[in-house]
């Protein structure tokens, strides 16, 4: 059985910074793109960014409003994602999921991800 497990997140100010993880177990998802994406209240799922299988050249990819502020990695060895954000706004607050994919290229689309951590609540506060 496949599952991705979110810890991190938390309540923070303006300006403070956070951590999310998500550890894969089930399968080994080396190969596989994986994303972080959110969802704020009365507003649509948002990809925030993605890193692709490893060997994969892309670069990783960012929403632009989280750019130079949000910083997607992997550890291989780890099966773990994280999402290391700082500098947080009010306008971050959401709830974040992980998300693997079955092939290489990340995507900035939901739909191509078939595999989603259970989520976790990030809330920043002015």
């Amino acid at each position: 059985q496949v599952q991705l497990v979110q810890s991190g997140g938390g309540l923070v100010q303006t300006g403070g910074s956070l951590r999310l993880s998500c550890v894969a177990s089930g399968r080994t998802f080396s190969s596989a793109a994986m994303a972080w994406f959110r969802l704020a209240p009365e507003k649509e799922r948002e990809f925030v960014a993605g890193i692709g299988g490893a060997g994969w050249s892309d670069l990783p990819k960012y929403a632009d409003s989280v750019k130079g502020r949000f910083t997607i990695s992997r550890d291989i060895a780890e099966k773990t994602l994280y999402l290391q954000m700082i500098n947080l706004q009010p306008g971050d607050t959401a709830v974040y999921h992980c998300a693997a994919s079955d092939g290489p290229i990340a995507q900035a689309t939901a739909s191509s991800y078939a595999y989603w951590g259970q989520g976790t609540q990030v809330t920043v506060s002015s």
